[in-house]
């Protein structure tokens, strides 16, 4: 009997300690001042005509998910992207400071930056990338009927410029709407692809 208390106090003792010590990074906690500087490096983007002036070009539909679960694709919780405006000229290594694509929010007759995304070509990479301290999500296929679905790729999200209740590298946004934006966008989740 006092063998089993005295055990059950050093469980306790060792619980103790180790709750005591530093506490483990939260996935989704990224290195701040790696975020804060890209955040500050794509502000001038908030302006969509600089975005096109840098070769973003727009892909125009508003893109938002139903939340529907399917065998072999990715899984997208409910909620919306926005309007993609892709780089093609960004190659290589992800940059945090140069992602290929900026997504805008429709906000009445206007666009507003809410984030971007780093897509990486499934044959240009050896291993998943990460970025953030985040991995990439995929490896998937392009997003048709935007992106052909030859196009085999990772990609990560990251919502600098508009808070996301399901977290900040999140592929989608419940708060972000493409209601009675013209060309909205209801996509099926993208199938996924065995590198």
């Amino acid at each position: 009997m006092r063998t089993a208390h005295l055990a059950s106090c050093v469980v306790v003792a060792l619980a103790g300690l180790w709750g005591a010590g530093p506490t483990p990074a939260k996935a989704e906690e990224p290195n701040k001042a790696e975020i804060e500087a890209a955040r500050k490096a794509l502000e001038k983007y908030q302006d969509p005509y600089q975005a096109v002036r840098d070769l973003y070009l727009s892909t125009v539909g508003c893109v938002h998910y139903s939340g529907e679960k399917m065998e072999g694709r990715m899984e997208y919780p409910k909620g919306g992207m926005g309007v993609h405006f892709v780089n093609l000229t960004i190659r290589g290594a992800p940059d945090p400071m140069k992602p290929n694509v900026l997504i805008y929010e429709p906000d009445g007759d206007k666009l507003r930056l809410v984030a971007v995304e780093w897509l990486v070509p499934l044959e240009a990479a050896k291993e998943r990338p990460t970025l953030f301290g985040q991995p990439f999500q995929g490896p998937m296929e392009g997003h048709e009927p935007l992106i052909p679905k030859e196009f085999h790729h990772y990609d990560l999200h990251a919502w600098l410029f508009k808070d996301n209740p399901e977290g900040m590298f999140s592929p989608t946004n419940p708060d972000v709407k493409c209601d009675g934006y013209a060309f909205s966008l209801l996509e099926e989740p993208t199938m996924m692809v065995h590198p």
